[in-house]
């Protein structure tokens, strides 16, 4: 193993209270402008004691890890989860002592999207990409010469794959999340 796939990141809430330790580099680094993740973004920023979700220009900034390789050290009882509607696919997890949203799961997926901000600046892997911006806001336009997709990048998409292929194309459960609400009751 080379050094930095026995690396341990922490990502904590904003409190301290829940800490992720997540193992190895990740799968990708990327800032999603897709309409969920902007709506969620806000009503997340909106909360009592919301914190900065969304970047300047209306991304949200995540590190994608395999669930293998992410665990929750501390503070499981605090977290819930909240969805866009009922029916989502995508659950985002909070932590309910400071509001502090701390991944994404999609319902079947292999890996955890961990916003960026729940590491330490020093230790938040590199941004890679901006995926979903024909989502983006009006506008809006980049400069900073990060690749910027429309969609998924084939380079995404490969990633992810490989990551399942690694992984015995198995799908771990999360089950340490223990409640669930929907994002637009709490607004």
């Amino acid at each position: 193993m080379s050094g930095s796939e026995t690396a341990i990141r922490r990502a904590t809430c904003q409190c301290g209270q829940v800490e992720f330790e997540a193992s190895g580099d990740p799968i990708i680094g990327a800032i999603c402008h897709c309409s969920s993740c902007q709506k969620a973004g806000k009503l997340f920023e909106d909360m009592a004691d919301g914190l900065d979700v969304l970047e300047g220009d209306g991304g949200t900034d995540f590190a994608l890890y395999r669930k293998d390789r992410v665990r929750c050290a501390r503070g499981a009882d605090l977290l819930r989860e909240h969805r866009l509607t009922a029916s989502s696919p995508t659950r985002r997890v909070l932590a309910t002592c400071c509001n502090a949203p701390m991944f994404l799961e999609f319902k079947n997926g292999h890996w955890l999207s961990v916003y960026r901000r729940r590491f330490r600046p020093q230790d938040r892997p590199p941004v890679e990409m901006r995926v979903m911006t024909a989502d983006r806001r009006a506008g809006v336009e980049f400069s900073d010469g990060l690749p910027s997709y429309a969609r998924h990048s084939g380079l995404f998409m490969w990633r992810l794959l490989s990551a399942w292929a690694m992984m015995g194309f198995r799908s771990p459960r999360i089950d340490y999340v223990q409640g669930g609400t929907d994002v637009q009751g709490r607004r």
